[in-house]
């Protein structure tokens, strides 16, 4: 039986690594944790600011099991499980599917550019077939900022019609608002949830028949965000919308992987959350010396983030 389809806001969640860039299970499982309890709807783990890039199979197989062992619901979970090599999307799928994610987020293979939609088209079939599990929920990635490699309508019909029972979505991070509404235009009616990969766009996919949104910033402003979510029919949607894409800019003014985790680090008053796995860098003390100067400004909290520190052995 498939788990209940995911909708509200959802978080790429940022993977701590320790001092030999082993990734921090246990840090890993209380920020989960923490963002479950503070707005999130569901866990995009091994997202692009997860840096799921630059982990192994094996590595993000050990973390959803510590997900699942620390007590985080599996139906909350939606893995990144796609790869350059097709084998390691089977078997990353094979093992969300097992455990009773409520989704995988699917990249297409990215490595090879330019390629064409019959290529993605047997990449996406081949993973759906090998699975071969009627629980699966597969959502599709589109990411062309960073992956190059587009995901377009053409493919996502082609898609549909062989696998109406399997692929339920995507995330739209192409940060064109235009391409998300063609999405939405297309598909929407027909049981396809769409996703913009940026709560700047949740206001407006709401009201176009989106279902939330998966977005980096959920990682330290969930609340603020699912408050939108939660009134978007509201007469203050507007003025709540308007607060999240203030707090989303201040973020951005930095590059963003390495401003996520300088938040939690600064909030939860532990400088190991700002280490990132390498060819990534944290932020210079300039940079984050003004992402955190800003926040204050804005008045941002992160409301019980300490429970994410974790004690020295």
């Amino acid at each position: 039986m498939k788990t209940p389809r995911i909708t509200g806001v959802l978080a790429p969640v940022v993977t701590p690594f320790r001092a030999d860039y082993a990734p921090d299970a246990e840090r890993f499982v209380r920020h989960c944790r923490w963002l479950l309890d503070h707005g999130c709807a569901g866990l995009a783990v091994f997202g692009t600011n997860s840096e799921a890039n630059s982990m192994s199979v094996a590595e993000k197989a050990d973390l959803l099991d510590a997900l699942v062992a620390g007590g985080v619901p599996a139906a909350k979970l939606m893995p990144g499980t796609g790869a350059c090599a097709l084998s390691d999307s089977v078997a990353l799928t094979r093992k969300a599917v097992a455990l009773g994610c409520g989704g995988v987020l699917m990249l297409p293979p990215f490595y090879y550019k330019g390629v064409s939609d019959e290529g993605l088209y047997r990449n996406f079939a081949e993973v759906v077939e090998r699975v071969g599990d009627a629980r699966l929920q597969l959502y599709l990635y589109h990411i062309p900022p960073v992956s190059g490699v587009p995901i377009t309508l053409a493919l996502i019909e082609r898609l549909l019609k062989s696998y109406p029972q399997a692929v339920a979505g995507a995330k739209d991070s192409s940060g064109d608002w235009n391409n998300t509404q063609a999405m939405l235009e297309a598909f929407g009616a027909s049981g396809f949830d769409v996703f913009p990969g940026s709560e700047v766009f949740l206001l407006d996919g709401l009201r176009a028949g989106g279902k939330g949104c998966i977005t980096a910033t959920g990682n330290v402003n969930p609340a603020a965000i699912d408050n939108v979510y939660r009134n978007w029919r509201s007469k203050q949607a507007d003025a709540l919308q308007a607060g999240i894409t203030a707090t989303r800019k201040i973020v951005q003014s930095v590059p963003m992987i390495p401003a996520l985790k300088a938040t939690i680090a600064h909030y939860a008053d532990d400088r190991e959350w700002t280490r990132l796995r390498p060819p990534l860098v944290e932020l210079t003390a300039a940079e984050e010396k003004k992402l955190i100067e800003g926040l204050e400004a804005d008045g941002f909290t992160m409301p019980g983030i300490e429970a994410v520190a974790c004690p020295v052995h």
